[in-house]
């Protein structure tokens, strides 16, 4: 994740809008359903700009990110990080304009989902049971239930309008047209419908899907846009491939040769539990939290410097930064069963990548990382400086792990290659356990050839950013 500075400024105004209008009902939505799972500064952050509208409006007066950092007592990093939450979660869309030197934002709050679609909807409902528990889950669930009041005995009688009025055949007005008419930057006060989490289609391999489904006797049409979300849902939630969602699919096809949504979620569900033999997946951060950084201004040294990379970025990105190009599935698959088995942060996540990748010839070998991975879970660490440390303490029963990963046991004559931040000058020589003049001209160099292809990419990323802002 970027940092703010290079995103927004505090003189950067804003406008508040709605897409529809919120009512009571949504704000016990946004309270008891979205909150837990957001955190008490997102929902501060939806509410205010909430509040910034007056009632029966759509839009609010300009301000700057001044205001809000001082309405929230927030940090404009922490407000950042807010709005990139409350957007993943499909509740804001931002909008931005460049006005001279400063940045026009229009924040457009979007509507949440209803009690209906949220407990149906294959994603968030995982999350909040995982997160509350299956007692407050079903207590939320009773909430915002009610008994229904007529049932299948009662006959419907309402009459329809031909039935009690006769309009006759009333002359065209067309002042009466042209009045109706809306100009283009007007619209019309109304309540709009919550769209959920936003995911691409694109991200999952239908091609392959719809091929293996060939002779399974599953028409193409069964394939409709929502069972397609649905997937992209479940395949995003549980790791399911598109070879696996096949036989998934199979399970979950009724007489009418149509896909049972709620039939396809238990089957996936199952199979998770079954497959990963663990409870069902939570929310976990793609990035550092910002209560476990301990940068938090800006660096005043190379250290603080690489401390405050690895808190702001992904994993994967960070993958993409070491090698130049998009990481194989398979390592993915390692990383996403650090962060959700192994329940590391992501800028711990980060520094146990460089320091495997540094250590293995650049590769990510499972069982070794899992290894340690489980090390530091049971360690409980939590912030990127911490782990650094620990990888410094336990150095050599890492190395003695990397020489027995089924390998016969030999003399290693190679120099052992880590991370750049791994030695503290002068006191490994002092304790006799730094390298040899000659392995340390070697590594110095390494290390600094893979420190400036990072800074180099970085540098890139940023560079096509503002092109594309500009």
């Amino acid at each position: 994740m970027k940092r703010h500075w290079n995103e927004i400024q505090p003189v950067d105004e804003y406008i508040a809008c709605l897409s529809g209008t919120l009512h009571e009902t949504d704000r016990r939505i946004l309270t008891f359903l979205y909150q837990p799972l957001l955190g008490t500064t997102c929902f501060s952050l939806y509410m205010t700009l909430w509040g910034e509208v007056e009632e029966n409006r759509l839009r609010a007066q300009a301000a700057n990110h001044y205001h809000l950092m001082n309405v929230l007592d927030k940090n404009l990093q922490e407000i950042y990080e807010a709005r990139l939450k409350l957007e993943a979660l499909g509740l804001l869309k931002t909008f931005v304009r460049k006005n001279n030197d400063l940045r026009e934002f229009v924040y457009e709050l979007q509507p949440p989902l209803t009690p209906q679609q949220f407990f149906n909807d294959g994603m968030l409902n995982v999350f909040l049971y995982r997160k509350i528990g299956r007692s407050h889950f079903l207590r939320l669930k009773e909430f915002f239930t009610d008994d229904t009041t007529y049932t299948v005995e009662h006959v419907d009688i309402t009459k329809d309008f031909q039935e009690v009025f006769s309009a006759g055949t009333p002359p065209l007005d067309r002042d009466m047209l042209e009045d109706s008419l809306l100009s283009k930057d007007k619209m019309f006060v109304s309540k709009s419908k919550g769209k959920g989490i936003p995911l691409k289609v694109d991200q999952f391999d239908f091609s392959l899907l719809e091929s293996s489904l060939q002779g399974a006797m599953i028409p193409k049409s069964a394939l409709t846009p929502f069972v397609k979300e649905m997937i992209v849902k479940l395949a995003h939630l549980y790791g399911i491939t598109p070879l696996e969602m096949k036989n998934l699919l199979l399970t979950a096809v009724d007489e009418k040769d149509e896909i049972d949504v709620d039939v396809l979620r238990k089957s996936a569900r199952d199979w998770y539990q079954l497959e990963k033999d663990e409870k069902l997946p939570e929310l976990v951060h793609l990035v550092q939290p910002a209560a476990l950084r301990t940068i938090q201004s800006e660096p005043a040294s190379k250290e603080e410097e690489l401390i405050q990379y690895l808190e702001t970025i992904s994993p994967r990105q960070l993958l993409i930064d070491i090698s130049g190009s998009m990481p194989s599935s398979s390592d993915m698959q390692v990383i996403e069963g650090i962060l959700f088995q192994y329940k590391l942060p992501a800028g711990v996540t980060n520094v146990l990548i460089q320091y495997v990748m540094l250590k293995t010839d650049m590769k990510l070998t499972k069982k070794y990382i899992e290894k340690i991975a489980s090390h530091w879970a049971r360690k409980k660490v939590k912030t990127v400086k911490d782990a650094m440390e620990l990888a410094k303490n336990e150095h050599r029963q890492y190395a003695e792990w990397a020489k027995s990963k089924g390998k016969p046991k030999q003399k290693v004559t190679r120099t052992e290659k880590l991370p750049d931040w791994f030695y503290e000058e002068g006191k490994e020589k002092e304790n006799g356990k730094g390298p040899s003049p000659a392995a340390d001209q070697e590594l110095e160099a390494k290390r600094q050839a893979l420190a400036e292809k990072i800074k180099n990419r970085r540098l890139k990323r940023q560079v096509t950013n503002s092109d594309e802002e500009n």
